[in-house]
């Protein structure tokens, strides 16, 4: 179910338009079961995904004065690890459907684009009871030269490098944790060999809720625009489905 933190940051307007990107074969996979492919965050292509700046390596030492340099190596390879025990389902934040995500996130001309808004994709989990999810903006940050927050494990999910910023991109994050094991001193820590998540998971929500509009691809032809039609009917979706308005051609 969605739950509010403090660093899971919410647009001004909740009912900001958002949009997510589909080949078809994942569209219809999100209509066969109902639910949001959240993926492992060491399976992204960002190799960067859950990494902090340089600066926080420079800065450690002083912030963290009374820790040796063995426990700082540590707390990187814990960091690292994180990435195995998150999952992110991303969203495109723009009042207007995008041509550049068009070709970003298709592997083909047949796709679709699911619009919503911010506040149903947080209500569309309310039958989600396995875990908390939490909702909020990326932040993007120099990682040159900026320290990226410490504190909460979500703090480098939540942000990516600046050349990211054209993505505008709201996520969707889950972190689930292994039972802790005991070490050599009987203290409880996490269990880093631990697998709780394979390639990401399937997150139930009520599409009712979180599809306000399908878009189908600017380049398609009407066959397929028809196609979608048909699959939605068949899934008792009583969603619009338009083509895209980047297919319209200009007037003079």
């Amino acid at each position: 179910m969605y739950k509010e933190h403090p660093i899971f940051e919410k647009p001004i307007n909740e009912n900001a338009k958002i949009w997510r990107y589909l080949d078809f074969t994942k569209f219809v996979s999100l209509l066969d079961k109902q639910a949001l492919f959240f993926t492992r965050a060491d399976m992204l292509p960002d190799p960067f995904e859950g990494s902090y700046s340089k600066a926080n390596i420079r800065l450690r030492p002083d912030i963290y004065k009374n820790l040796p340099s063995s426990a700082l190596g540590q707390m990187s390879v814990i960091f690292k690890e994180l990435r195995k025990f998150t999952i992110i389902n991303s969203w495109h934040m723009n009042e207007y459907e995008s041509a550049a995500m068009w070709k970003l996130y298709l592997k083909s001309e047949e796709g679709v684009a699911i619009q919503s808004t911010f506040k149903q994709l947080t209500q569309s989990f309310g039958k989600y009871l396995d875990d908390d999810v939490f909702v909020g903006k990326v932040k993007y940050i120099d990682y040159e030269s900026e320290w990226l927050p410490e504190g909460y494990t979500f703090y480098p999910f939540m942000h990516k490098r600046k050349s990211f910023e054209h993505e505008q991109e709201v996520r969707a994050i889950i972190q689930r944790f292994p039972p802790p094991i005991k070490d050599e001193k009987g203290d409880n820590k996490l269990d880093l060999n631990k697998q709780v998540f394979d390639l990401g998971a399937y997150v139930a929500v009520d599409l009712d809720i979180l599809i306000e509009k399908i878009f189908v691809s600017p380049t398609v032809q009407n066959w397929f625009n028809e196609l979608v039609k048909s699959i939605v009917n068949k899934y008792d979706l009583k969603k619009e489905v338009v083509q895209s308005s980047l297919a319209d051609g200009p007037v003079y």
